[in-house]
């Protein structure tokens, strides 16, 4: 009797914690929804089983649909795991092996011998990226497709940027050029390949391969993205904004973006993710382990995976994923198998994922301080450009785009940084700034990242 009572006080006290929890995720969310900083659906599981799911705001702002669990939204980066699991099918298969040459597959792309499939999937090719070529190259009154990637690369053989696995540059070439390869190997689209190897087996039924302005259809409970337009004062289509409308003429390039899916759908991968559905455990293995450089250092990335051994959490797998309207995020804590899935379709939101974290774990939350944004002249802001190095193969991209200036660390998206001095710049997206500082001739030579109370600096390298 005494331990039939114990083991319910046991339980009791278990679910009482579990509520606890979930009341503060939903109370966290709803504050953050009533500032306007998030628009999306959020799904938090442990061990599979769902513990908090709900849906903030609109799938479409015309029709003042509302969104649901069951709402489809563009995954942007996060589709690189999908590309890079579709590789190792292959591979497992006997298709291919990871250390051939991209020529044996592209052979269009011979200035680039060095260059394996292996490089592509971890972000150690040194090829450049295919955007910045195609916004002065290419006719923007087509919708460019991966073919034309590899047209641009053959016809003006851009200049590598590093030897091969000499060092670690998130690289969206390298995973569009994956999407050819699979389709070279398999005989199949891209999207027939993942529909057919992950998507089906999986039963991830509103999980798709889709380019919406190059092959529109009628798709039913579509998560249209959005951005805010300082000027209009409103919320608007991407295509309807000059500055965003590369959706358009980039919108038939697969393998670095273009999945849609759902959090259920999603939760269903991440499942599958710890079985033997889709590869060997011996290939999964290699699926979720960092990169070894030449130098036998190693990086932070796997096979469209950022990977991360954090003192609190245990091991965590993760990718974020931004596009214009779309700001995604998948994390997998491996240790103690828990999940958090992000899908939302404003772009000007915030991804509170280190605040959920610490709630899982019954932590503090991290202290969010109110920043004021000023204006600092486009002239002004160009002096921050360039590239900051925090130590060999991890650095911090400051790059500027419309009067906006951007901060890319390694591995990471590219997120618009506002100014609050001259010289001190924060992250809407998250609780960071970045700090700049001047040597004795007056310009910008080094950085500090602040964040969680840790002062980082990085030195200018170019």
């Amino acid at each position: 009797m005494k331990l039939t009572t114990t083991l319910a006080l046991i339980l009791i006290g278990q679910l009482v914690f579990c509520q606890d929890r979930i009341q503060k995720i939903d109370s966290l969310l709803n504050s953050l929804y009533s500032k306007e900083k998030i628009n999306g659906n959020f799904l938090i599981a442990e061990k599979g089983k769902v513990i908090y799911s709900h849906s903030f705001g609109l799938a479409n702002e015309t029709t003042k649909d509302k969104l649901n669990e069951n709402s489809i939204f563009e995954l942007a980066s996060c589709s690189k795991q999908f590309t890079a699991m579709a590789i190792m099918i292959l591979k497992e298969n006997g298709k291919l092996s990871l250390d051939d040459k991209i020529i044996k597959y592209i052979p269009e792309l011979s200035n680039y011998n060095g260059v394996t499939v292996r490089n592509l999937l971890n972000h150690t090719s040194g090829l450049p990226d295919y955007m910045e070529l195609m916004d002065s190259l290419f006719d923007k009154s087509n919708i460019a497709t991966n073919k034309d990637i590899i047209q641009i690369f053959n016809k003006y053989q851009p200049t590598i940027l590093f030897e091969p696995n000499t060092k670690y540059e998130y690289s969206n070439t390298g995973y569009a050029l994956l999407a050819s390869i699979i389709e070279k190997v398999s005989g199949l689209t891209y999207a027939d390949y993942l529909s057919k190897t992950i998507f089906k087996p999986l039963k991830m039924k509103n999980t798709f391969v889709y380019s919406r302005r190059l092959s529109p259809k009628k798709i039913d409970n579509y998560a249209l993205g959005y951005v805010y337009s300082d000027s209009l004062k409103k919320y608007s289509l991407p295509d309807e904004l000059k500055e965003t409308n590369m959706v358009i003429w980039l919108d038939g390039i697969v393998g670095d973006g273009t999945v849609n899916s759902t959090i259920n759908d999603l939760l269903k991968w991440d499942r599958a993710l710890y079985t033997n559905k889709l590869l060997t455990q011996e290939a999964m293995k290699e699926v979720f382990e960092v990169a070894t450089l030449n130098d036998a250092s190693k990086t932070k990335y796997g096979f469209g995976w950022v990977i991360d051994d954090n003192a609190d959490f245990g091991k965590i797998t993760s990718h974020s994923g931004g596009w214009p309207g779309y700001v995604t995020y998948i994390e997998r804590h491996i240790t103690h198998d828990k999940t958090i899935i992000i899908l939302q379709n404003h772009d000007n939101v915030s991804i509170p994922v280190k605040s959920i974290r610490s709630i899982l774990y019954n932590k503090p939350l991290p202290v969010q301080k109110i920043r004021k944004e000023i204006s600092i002249t486009s002239e002004q802001l160009k002096k921050f450009a360039g590239v900051y190095e925090i130590e060999k193969d991890f650095e911090i991209k400051i790059s500027l785009d419309k009067d906006q200036l951007f901060a890319q660390l390694t591995g990471q998206n590219a997120f618009p940084i506002f100014a609050e001095s001259e010289m001190v710049f924060f992250l809407k997206v998250v609780d960071a700034q970045i700090q700049f500082e001047k040597n004795e001739n007056g310009e910008i030579s080094n950085l500090f990242l602040l964040q969680n109370g840790n002062k980082i600096e990085a030195k200018r390298t170019k």
